[in-house]
């Protein structure tokens, strides 16, 4: 038995969900970066050298990832899902200790909803592009 393929959302479904979920997962990744940047800044007390170590540590993926993001395109989003999940293991094991609890559960709440954001804009955008390129 063939399966029957699922018609393609219309464009006007699609547009508004993609600008949505784009400044969701903007706002998402520009917050954990400022997150990341401030705890490790004023609130945690790490030495001068293996600060500045710490830091270069957990802001490069995301710095890798900022040109596409900040572009719009699908793939480094899909490519945000995998590399936001470190973040998340790292927010949840924060969470339970009390004197991280609220910066870990920043830290999760910011990944969850990045992953979310940007999960769906990978999906809708390429739905989006199939549905340009004349597919039903």
């Amino acid at each position: 038995m063939a399966k029957i393929a699922k018609p393609l959302p219309t464009l006007e479904w699609l547009q508004p969900r993609l600008k949505l979920s784009r400044i969701v997962s903007l706002l998402s990744f520009f917050g954990l970066g400022t997150l990341l940047l401030g705890w490790n800044l004023w609130f945690a007390n790490v030495p001068g050298k293996l600060l500045w170590v710490i830091l270069g540590a957990q802001l490069a993926p995301l710095l890798l990832l900022a040109p596409g993001l900040v572009l719009g395109h699908a793939r480094a989003h899909a490519w945000t899902c995998f590399v936001v999940n470190l973040y998340f293991i790292q927010g949840v094991l924060a969470a339970f200790d009390p004197s991280k609890a609220l910066y870990g559960w920043l830290l999760t709440g910011l990944s969850f909803s990045l992953f979310c954001a940007a999960l769906m804009y990978t999906r809708w955008r390429f739905q989006y592009e199939r549905k340009l390129a004349g597919e039903n």
